[in-house]
């Protein structure tokens, strides 16, 4: 059975796309902890993100880092975290969240309630 990440990959379920290649899928977390927060996938279903083979974990990282890039230059923070916990869905991914602090990364805290103009808001600035 296709993982979440897969079903917005191909399109089944929607999301806030940010940017995709051949290889890899970006969009925004929708329970983010800040504005901004976006997933970077494979397209590649894998659980464990060390179990990717090496060039697409090094292809994922360069992926990422086209992102980070653009959200460091479009929202206001100091640093764009990098997390990967790959416990919510057995699918590889990264968590990049624009942060002020390193209490910006509690997934423990309560979750931003975006509205989606504000996710087309900040999906506009982003997008790649």
């Amino acid at each position: 059975m296709p993982t979440l990440f897969s079903r917005i990959i191909q399109g089944e379920i929607p999301c806030y796309k940010i940017a995709e290649d051949e290889k890899y899928y970006a969009f925004l977390d929708i329970h983010p902890l800040t504005k901004g927060h976006t997933l970077v996938v494979p397209k590649q279903e894998t659980d464990y993100i060390f179990d990717l083979d090496n060039e697409t974990l090094a292809g994922l990282m360069l992926f990422a880092k086209k992102i980070a890039i653009k959200i460091k230059q479009q929202v206001a923070c100091k640093r764009v975290a990098i997390v990967v916990l790959g416990m919510e869905v057995p699918h590889a991914h990264i968590h990049l969240i624009p942060i002020n602090s390193e209490g910006d990364v509690d997934f423990h805290k309560a979750k931003l309630q975006l509205t989606s103009d504000e996710f087309i808001e900040i999906q506009s600035k982003l997008k790649l």
